[in-house]
């Protein structure tokens, strides 16, 4: 396999495990799945619909995510944000994430 390669699958394992941590962040405000996607984006993470829109559906069903249908101009969009789990969920994975994040530049360095 050439170096690249390797650099590459690194890079996806290490995208998968800041995803999930990015999406419960940005979702301290509501969004719905197009302006969630949108503000990643903006923030420097592009995520694609057949990767976020699984993952949401994944976090709400273990409890982390609320939602509900509202109808915003003649559409109706389904709006997420975090519930009382995936708030304090949230808390202690930064933390974790931080003292991971703080071993891994004294490693580095």
């Amino acid at each position: 396999m050439e170096h690249n390669e390797h650099s590459k699958k690194m890079k996806l394992e290490l995208r998968r495990g800041v995803l999930v941590l990015a999406v419960l962040a940005e979702l301290r405000e509501e969004h719905y799945g197009y302006s969630l996607r949108k503000n990643l984006a903006s923030k420097g993470l592009d995520i694609d619909e057949g990767t976020l829109y699984p993952l949401i559906r994944r976090l709400e069903k273990q409890g982390l995510l609320e939602s509900e249908w509202r109808e915003e101009g003649s559409r109706k969009k389904r709006f997420y944000q975090l519930s009382a789990v995936g708030k304090s969920t949230l808390r202690q994975v930064s933390e974790d994430w931080h003292e991971v994040e703080t071993a891994l530049n004294t490693i580095l360095k």
